[in-house]
């Protein structure tokens, strides 16, 4: 069994191997979920078996570029993951990403067995992902396309942006990576108009175009940007009540809203939430606070109260209006 499983593995970092252009020893090491020791012995057989790896222990790792051998059958899982793979991209990805995988995806289906072919066509009836309003932009159906070809390119994109706080605005960026989180499709970029790093979202891009223009900055990788963005905003510990019937509502948005655990207490379900966004959480709370107690911070209870005033103040003056011939209460005016 174990002769089994290491025969597996080497195959699996040949094939790893031969998918990119360097691999670390530590990073095959977390993957195969092995020691630095096992890797080096696996890549030491791999050798002896007459694979040209060049490279050493505590660099990094990589094929000869010539060097290529005939493709293996794939297994019947691997070959359903396709029929998986394509509903999914279909969702997460806008319409020439989109495409691009699928035809991709169509030469990878070639080479499989006939009755694989089949088990895949099979399932595509069977899989049903729902695509939300809203989470890629249907108006600009080349803009992953377009950031991925800039960050392969070292090319700029100019862009039509229209943020929260402004209409419109004509800049040109250098795209640092793209990352989802939560319901939409996030970038992060050198803009030269603010002559700083910034994030934008993928659906607020209006109009996107690349250019000739080189990048002129050398950038981190994204991870960094992220993790720097994430220490400079104060995040809220936010500790709530809420009864049993309703936390069962819950689950499916609470990881949008920074939820950490959560603990059966009182006859109900007490939660642990981290946020920065004060404002968002507490409009999201408002649909279950007849069902909730906020424990803290204050900040999340003033914040309810403002809402729920606003809210009173919008009725009243409505109904004021009402008598008066109006129609659009004042707080909204």
């Amino acid at each position: 069994m174990d002769i089994t499983k290491r025969f597996d593995r080497l195959l699996s970092i040949y094939f790893y191997l031969q998918s990119k252009p360097l691999v670390k020893a530590q990073d095959l090491a977390d993957k195969y979920e092995v020691s630095l020791r096992t890797i080096y012995r696996d890549i030491k057989s791999l050798e002896q078996a007459g694979v040209p790896i060049i490279g050493e222990a505590g660099y990094g790792y990589s094929l000869m570029h010539t060097y290529k051998i005939q493709p293996i059958n794939f297994t019947e899982q691997e070959a359903l993951s396709f029929g998986v793979a394509e509903k999914l991209m279909q969702h997460y990805l806008d319409k020439e990403m989109g495409e691009h995988f699928s035809n991709a995806l169509l030469k990878m289906k070639g080479v499989l067995r006939f009755a694989d072919k089949e088990n895949v066509a099979d399932l595509d009836s069977k899989v049903l992902i729902n695509k939300q309003k809203h989470f890629l932009n249907e108006n600009v159906p080349t803009a992953l396309a377009t950031l991925f070809e800039s960050m392969v390119k070292k090319r700029q994109i100019h862009l039509h942006y229209k943020s929260i706080e402004s209409n419109s605005q004509e800049r040109n960026i250098e795209v640092i990576g793209v990352f989802q989180e939560g319901q939409f499709w996030y970038f992060m970029a050198y803009c030269h108009l603010r002559e700083e790093v910034r994030q934008f979202r993928l659906d607020r891009i209006e109009h996107i175009r690349l250019t000739d223009e080189r990048y002129t900055q050398q950038f981190m990788p994204l991870n960094v940007y992220l993790e720097a963005n994430n220490k400079e905003e104060v995040l809220h510990t936010i500790r709530v009540w809420v009864s049993k019937e309703m936390s069962r509502y819950l689950h499916w948005e609470r990881q949008y809203y920074g939820f950490i655990q959560e603990e059966e207490k009182n006859n109900g379900v007490e939660m642990l939430f981290h946020t920065s966004q004060i404002e968002h959480f507490a409009r999201w709370f408002m649909m279950f606070a007849d069902e909730a107690v906020i424990y803290e911070p204050e900040i999340l209870k003033d914040q309810v109260q403002i809402i729920l005033q606003n809210a009173i103040n919008s009725l009243e003056d409505y109904s004021l209006s009402q008598k008066n011939g109006g129609s659009i209460p004042k707080a909204l005016k």
